[in-house]
């Protein structure tokens, strides 16, 4: 055979190689029919072809394949990924820790060893040595969030996992913050990521508002209201149950819990919580013939005498068209209720006493607003209000 045949030979078998290489792995079949000698396209063919649904036929086309890519490359990392999960599956953990450990050197970005990897620790209950394997994996492979969040969401239930995943937090990798975003939007007992929660807010890490006000809500929604109000209390430092939140509306909040000012719309109701740090306000606009709940927090106050104090701004209404602070238990018994006078009157300043009985634990303070007859409905603002034991200094 001529040069000229022996180069075009090589340069037939260069390109059926690259397009082999190119080939996504939907096509990997076709890929290896076409370069079944490339050590790269076979080891990616025994990965392929030892997956969840592999029969024992496959998983000996499998074996034999990765075989093959060693011979061919002994860097093919998926090839040592396939004889290693064949070892764990048959029970053979020494030579599964083997070529582990051969993966390991050559790459850490091979998901199947970092699961092999997390088999075998969870099976000798070495939980730093799985969530290790977690950080890893989470940290050089872009899909692999969609598949182990929800496996550490699982275990969080677990004190033993939740603290040493607390530990790996605090080091704070780089899918920490989305870890925390998907567990608090899970449909895991909100009981657990609350803990998880109060673990890392212990060590400072900075939860995203958002999330704490998710695990907060769902809390309230399955009637665990203590739980609730234990780890808002650790996410909003220095509240006190005894008294209201955020008086003069200062707080500029991403996601309001059920705790926060909630700001309410609806038909004919325009509300807007307007925050500074010097001196915020809410405002509300009430067309005519509308009324409803304007604003609420959720309260936990313990039984007790209690003073409802504020002040208004630019309401000016006959009196049954102006709105009113009321105070009911979660039955809808109403234990307050505190008129807003119109605003040119004692510079819109307003207070009330409320009674609430031992049989009321949780309370929800909202501002109501009346329907109004005249044209243009009812405007004003709030520029402070609290509910404050009565014996407590206001300021």
């Amino acid at each position: 055979m001529g040069l000229a045949a022996i180069a075009g030979l090589l340069g037939y078998f260069s390109v059926m190689q690259s397009v082999a290489l190119v080939l996504p792995d939907s096509r990997i079949q076709d890929a290896y029919a076409l370069a079944p000698r490339n050590g790269h396209v076979a080891a990616r063919y025994s990965q392929y072809m030892s997956g969840p649904e592999a029969s024992p036929q496959d998983w000996a086309d499998a074996v034999t394949a990765a075989q093959e890519a060693l011979r061919q490359d002994p860097t093919a990392v998926e090839a040592v990924a396939t004889l290693g999960l064949e070892a764990m599956l048959k029970g053979d953990e020494p030579r599964a820790d083997r070529l582990l450990a051969y993966s390991q050197r050559m790459s850490r970005r091979d998901l199947r060893t970092q699961l092999m990897a997390i088999e075998l620790a969870v099976a000798r209950e070495d939980i730093a040595g799985a969530l290790h394997h977690y950080d890893i994996a989470l940290r050089t492979k872009k899909d692999a969030p969609g598949a182990l969040f929800p496996v550490l969401t699982s275990a969080l239930g677990d004190d033993a996992i939740r603290t040493a995943l607390v530990r790996t937090l605090n080091h704070r990798p780089i899918w920490g913050v989305d870890f925390i975003r998907y567990v608090a939007r899970s449909d895991a007992d909100p009981a657990a990521p609350a803990a998880f929660f109060r673990g890392l807010a212990a060590h400072r890490f900075p939860i995203p508002g958002t999330a704490s006000a998710a695990v907060v809500n769902r809390l309230l929604a399955v009637g665990r209201f203590e739980d609730a109000w234990s780890y808002y209390s650790v996410s909003r430092q220095g509240v006190d149950r005894r008294r209201s939140r955020d008086p003069n509306f200062k707080s500029l909040l991403e996601a309001p819990s059920a705790f926060d000012w909630v700001p309410k719309s609806g038909t004919g109701l325009s509300t807007a919580l307007v925050p500074d740090p010097a001196n915020g306000l809410f405002d509300f606009t009430v067309s005519m013939g509308n009324g409803g709940v304007l604003l609420q927090q959720l309260q936990m106050l313990p039984r007790g005498q209690y003073v409802v104090e504020g002040r208004s701004s630019g309401l000016e209404q006959p009196s049954a068209s102006r709105p009113y602070w009321t105070v009911r238990c979660r039955n809808g018994q109403e234990i307050g209720r505190v008129e807003v006078p119109n605003s040119s009157h004692a510079q819109g300043r307003f207070e009330g006493k409320v009674n609430v009985p031992v049989n009321c634990p949780v309370q929800t303070l909202a501002l109501v607003a009346r329907s109004s007859d005249d044209i243009g409905g009812v405007t004003g603002q709030i520029t402070h209000i609290l509910l404050h034991t009565a014996d407590a200094d206001p300021s």
